[in-house]
Order: structure tokens, then sequence, then C-alpha cells
């Protein structure tokens, strides 16, 4: 087994991610998007939106299953292991900074394709592009493990975690889009 391997085998290991009610209640909200999106994908009007819809409820699908498995402790662990092994994990906040830039760039990026290639359905699906939007850029972010934005996401508002709230308010983007178009008769 290789170094990087074991190294992770010694920081991660598969388990529920956040066992908490907030925790759970996110997977059922990524749950209930994974259905309202099935549902939407049959109200999709041409094949750009039927591939958009699909494209939603698998990534949903995913994150949920992420959510709870913890995929992404595994990639912070991999990074730590990565950085300590070539001797550059004490400046790591500089490839952290990097990075993170580089994914709200790749975010972006996408963000602009999705509105691109959903010209002339942004009025039917717009909501939605920005729900993905915002859920992909927020589990980018989380999965750096940056300790200015843990500190940041983690603090509360009403006894409730920013992280909850930023993430739940992509989902809550998505579902209601998926929504206005299940209500369309």
């Amino acid at each position: 087994m290789s170094t990087i391997a074991v190294c992770v085998g010694d920081r991660w290991s598969p388990q529920i991610g956040d066992p908490t009610v907030a925790g759970w209640g996110t997977v059922a909200a990524y749950a209930v998007c994974v259905v309202l999106s099935l549902m939407a994908l049959t109200r999709a009007q041409d094949s750009r939106e039927r591939a958009f819809w699909r494209l939603v409820a698998l990534a949903m699908l995913s994150l949920g299953v992420n959510k709870q498995l913890d995929l992404q402790s595994m990639l912070t662990a991999a990074g730590r292991c990565l950085s300590q092994l070539q001797g550059w994990y004490e400046e790591r906040q500089v490839f952290q900074r990097k990075f993170i830039i580089g994914l709200l760039i790749v975010a972006g990026l996408l963000l602009a394709l999705a509105v691109w290639l959903m010209r002339g359905r942004l009025r039917r699906n717009g909501m939605a592009v920005l729900g993905v939007a915002f859920v992909t850029a927020f589990v980018a972010v989380r999965a750096v493990g940056f300790h200015h934005v843990d500190t940041l996401i983690d603090s509360r508002l009403l006894d409730i975690r920013y992280n909850v709230l930023f993430e739940l308010s992509g989902l809550v983007l998505i579902a209601a889009n998926a929504i206005a178009l299940i209500a369309v008769l």
C-alpha cells in the first residue's frame, strides 16, 4: 500500500459524517431535491432542460450520499498527507487560498456555462441553476478545510450553524424552482 494511502487511512475512515438532526435534515433535503428534480424532469420542455434536471438529480443524489459518508474529509486528509509527505505543510495556507480561489473560479465558470446552456430557459430554471452553483461552491470550499472558512461557517445564528444555513439555501432554491415547474399546468 502506498505511503499516502496509509496516511489517509490513519486519518480518515468511513463513517456517518454528520449524525446530528441538522445533518440528517440536510440529507433529507438532498433527497427531496432528488425527487423534485425527477418530477421537474417530466415538465421539461426540451432536451437541454431535461439534461439539466437529470444532472441536478444526479448531483443532489451524489452530494446527499457524500454528506453522510463524509468523503470530503477523505479529500482533506489526502491533502494534509500529501503536503506533509512533500514537505510543504507549513506553507499550506498559500495552497489553500489558491485552491479556494480556483474552486470559486471553476464554480463561476460552471455557472456561466449553465446560464449559457440554459439560455431561453432561465426564467423557468434560473433559481435551480443558482442553487446548484451555490451548493457546489459551498461543498467544494468546505472540502478544503481552510481554518478561517471553517471558523466562519461553524459560527451560529439562533443556535443554527451557518454551514447548515449556507448549504440549505442552495437546496431551497433548487426545490423551489422544481416545485414551480411541477405546479405549472
